[in-house]
């Protein structure tokens, strides 16, 4: 059996644009949160956002080891230290790299049933949490490589003919879609 939805792959514009923010939770919302975590695993891949299966709103899934779980409107209210990880994206299918980011995170949200959530994460959870916000907004991880490495994603991406409209926005430095489907390596 085959995923509920295809991972928008880099090159895609929806990848590249701010979600909305979701006014209320109904059956359809449900459905597609279940659709995104069939998806995910199918990848596999630890997170997906919205954007990444073609859908402009703010919501993703992730599963880190304790159970597929859902977030709306995540909104991230601090961040601290830092961690160097190996970070991939379902959305650029085979690159990873070290990838610096917060450590720790304090997220809120919301859950399917619309109870507001407040997570204190750190280490994968918080970089997953990261990952999947910068999906939300647009960006793309690979805009939060640094320069070398950045160059050196975008070659490989141009060897593999993922994107050239991308390519060109992500080389004047224009802003990125974030990355959705954090996947590990």
């Amino acid at each position: 059996m085959s995923a509920p939805y295809e991972i928008r792959l880099i090159g895609d514009p929806v990848l590249r644009q701010r979600a909305s923010e979701i006014a209320s939770v109904d059956g359809k919302l449900v459905r597609l949160a279940e659709d995104m975590v069939e998806t995910m695993y199918a990848a596999p891949g630890v997170g997906l956002a919205g954007p990444q299966v073609g859908v402009q709103k703010r919501i993703f899934v992730y599963d880190v080891g304790e159970g597929p779980r859902t977030i709306i409107n995540p909104e991230i209210r601090e961040s601290s230290g830092e961690w160097a990880y190996e970070e991939g994206c379902l959305s650029i299918p085979g690159l990873s790299f070290d990838l610096v980011r917060p450590k720790e995170v304090h997220l809120v949200g919301y859950d399917l049933d619309g109870n507001e959530l407040s997570i204190e994460a750190d280490e994968l959870l918080a970089r997953a949490f990261q990952h999947e916000i910068d999906h939300l907004d647009g960006v793309l991880y690979i805009e939060r490589l640094d320069p070398d490495q950045r160059k050196a994603a975008l070659r490989i991406i141009r060897e593999q003919k993922l994107s050239a409209a991308d390519l060109a926005d992500a080389e004047v430095g224009a802003p990125a879609g974030r990355s959705g489907g954090f996947s590990l390596r």
